[in-house]
């Protein structure tokens, strides 16, 4: 064998090796851009029906938000009395699509509603950094929220996990349409105890006349037993009476 050829198994290893080196670092590097477009992607909160979710959320001081409108017309607007002191309150405006954005800057709790619907409870929770400030002495005014040390080391409370917080906006209690399948089964199930009603009504109303009758005739001195069989006896007469005449 020449030392040519035997150079050539050793030139193929180090090309396999190369390769798979080269392979790696691609891996690495595109897990490191995937890792940083995550992390340049701004927390969501969806505006639904009468509900936001997250319902409470942690974040770091300087993390943007983004509060976007799932269905239906809502704001985000901060209550101005339960964010910190130095905080800058934000108000979205009434929005029916799209999306808003705040920064969040300073440290604390802040709280905040839909003004359309905060009567029915639609109200949200924002920690960042760590809970504190005026929203944390008093109780939200409308809806629940979690509790700041809660949100903190959760991270995110959504609108179906929070104990409490969808009181007056919780998704099952949305209107839902009349004519269901459940309806359907419903007014069958109705339908049964109707016929038995009525049923009842006609009996009680017989007996109530049969009463009455009888009421009368011991009035008049007349023995009610009498009574009843001459009553008998003058439904044929009637009828043959009413027969005649229609054939005639």
């Amino acid at each position: 064998m020449s030392e040519t050829e035997r150079e050539r198994p050793r030139e193929g290893r180090r090309s396999r090796r190369g390769f798979l080196g080269a392979l790696g670092s691609g891996i690495v590097a595109t897990a490191g851009l995937a890792e940083t477009a995550s992390a340049g992607t701004p927390p969501t909160v969806a505006m639904g029906t009468n509900y936001f979710d997250p319902v409470g959320l942690a974040v770091d001081p300087g993390t943007t938000v983004r509060f976007e409108v799932e269905s239906g017309s809502h704001s985000a607007t901060a209550y101005e009395d339960r964010i910190p002191a130095a905080a800058t309150p934000f108000d979205s405006g009434t929005l029916s699509e799209g999306a808003f954005e705040h920064a969040f800057e300073t440290p604390g709790t802040y709280d905040y509603h839909c003004v359309p619907h905060e009567s029915m409870g639609m109200t949200g929770r924002i920690v960042v950094g760590e809970p504190g400030g005026p929203a944390e002495a008093t109780p939200i005014p409308e809806g629940n929220v979690p509790d700041g040390d809660e949100i903190r080391e959760r991270g995110r409370v959504g609108a179906d996990e929070a104990d409490g917080s969808r009181l007056g906006h919780e998704r099952p209690m949305d209107p839902q349409p009349v004519a269901t399948g459940g309806g359907r089964r419903s007014w069958r199930m109705l339908a049964p105890a109707g016929v038995v009603t009525t049923l009842l009504g006609l009996a009680g109303g017989v007996g109530y006349a049969a009463g009455r009758r009888r009421e009368a005739a011991a009035g008049r001195g007349d023995d009610p037993a009498v009574a009843e069989l001459e009553e008998r006896r003058a439904r044929p007469s009637t009828t043959r009476r009413s027969s005649g005449v229609s054939n005639g």
